[in-house]
């Protein structure tokens, strides 16, 4: 058995959707789902309230004042964490959204392959194009002849990263160490000795989707620049809005 953690920041659509997506492609007894709202205040918060199948921790104004977005969302994860009594844990957003029943044991039976593997994730969970690739690669060389590259620190980022519950409360300071969620996690397993496994795109694609940036682009207040923009906006809705998600949001008895 696991535990899913799953902060929530004013995203209605996004939540009902993550949600009724895990209750549509997993077996329910498998399971337990710790969801920790940032003070939204919002349907998001009264959709949480509703469900009689998850564990809700609620935070007020006052829990999360002065909070930078990046340690208001690690420290969610952290708290959820708090309350972990299963041999596996699962980081996940509220724009992770499985669609395919075969997603838990695709992860299980990768960190299984090994007890030395402290956990299994993605860097992120987006197939990009070759040319893009190219280009990045051809951007990455430029910049180390001007000496301006600086080596990037990759790590499971918290949209969906599985991990050993024990080995993540005995050689970890958890989500937040001043650092992006997930990042001081993959270090001190690292230093520990422990295997962490970057699962292909590819792979991981026909078990979920990562709507990324969601979050920032439905609530501009917490991060400006692209994530915010009018095309970033269009864009996930015409993400949103393909039959299959919309199929399961009209569907009231995933909730029960």
């Amino acid at each position: 058995m696991l535990t899913i953690l799953l902060p929530n920041y004013k995203t209605p659509e996004l939540t009902r959707l993550c949600l009724r997506s895990l209750r549509k492609y997993t077996d329910c007894s498998r399971i337990k789902v710790i969801a920790v709202d940032n003070a939204s205040g919002d349907e998001s918060l009264d959709y949480l309230r509703s469900l009689s199948w998850i564990r809700l921790i609620e935070r007020t104004a006052d829990d999360i004042a002065g909070m930078a977005p990046a340690y208001m969302h690690s420290s969610a994860l952290d708290l959820a964490l708090g309350e972990v009594d299963t041999p596996y844990v699962i980081s996940m957003h509220t724009d992770t959204i499985v669609h395919n029943s075969g997603w838990l044991d695709y992860l299980l039976n990768h960190i299984n392959r090994s007890e030395k593997i402290a956990g299994v994730g993605s860097w992120k969970l987006e197939y990009v194009p070759l040319w893009k690739r190219c280009g990045k690669a051809v951007e990455d060389g430029i910049k180390t002849l001007m000496g301006k590259k600086h080596h990037e620190f990759r790590f499971l980022r918290s949209h969906c990263a599985l991990y050993r519950t024990e080995l993540l409360k005995r050689c970890t300071k958890g989500f937040w160490d001043g650092e992006c969620a997930g990042s001081s996690i993959h270090k001190h397993l690292l230093l520990a000795g422990y295997e962490l496994e970057f699962l292909p795109v590819k792979e991981l694609s026909r078990y979920m989707a990562h709507l990324n940036h969601a979050t920032m682009i439905l609530n501009p207040e917490l991060r400006g620049r692209k994530t915010t923009s009018a095309s970033a906006f269009r864009k996930l809705g015409d993400k949103l809005n393909v039959a299959s998600y919309r199929e399961i949001l009209l569907d009231d008895s995933l909730d029960g």
